[in-house]
């Protein structure tokens, strides 16, 4: 397809009467509109990159308590079913004494007031 103006055997210099310069500005002008989105675009995806990574230290951050917190509870369960396994006047003796000390730490409270 010929362009009027851009054919063979047209003259040299004629690109501004046929309009060529009109859509080379057009041209121009969304190019430099596509390459504010593109950089808009490449900066969203790096600080998406970022956020990410910091999120995974975080995680992993977690994932370090959790585990030293699961082994804490595991121990302190282990603790208890040692403990509901002997005999149950060795728990009444240890609630006894539990008890005692609570009221002996109440009475002191109450009678500082």
């Amino acid at each position: 397809m010929r362009r009027a103006g851009l054919g063979e055997g047209a003259p040299q210099g004629n690109y501004v009467a046929s309009g060529y310069s009109v859509y080379e500005e057009e041209n121009e002008h969304l190019q430099e509109g596509l390459r504010a989105k593109v950089n808009a675009l490449k900066h969203l995806s790096i600080d998406i990159g970022n956020e990410v990574k910091y999120q995974n230290k975080m995680l992993g951050e977690m994932d370090t308590d959790f585990d030293s917190t699961g082994g804490l509870l595991g121990a302190t369960m282990g603790r208890l079913k040692l403990l509901s396994r002997g005999s149950q006047t060795k728990i009444y003796c240890y609630m006894l004494l539990f008890a005692l000390f609570v009221f002996v730490v109440l009475y002191w409270v109450i009678r500082l007031r």
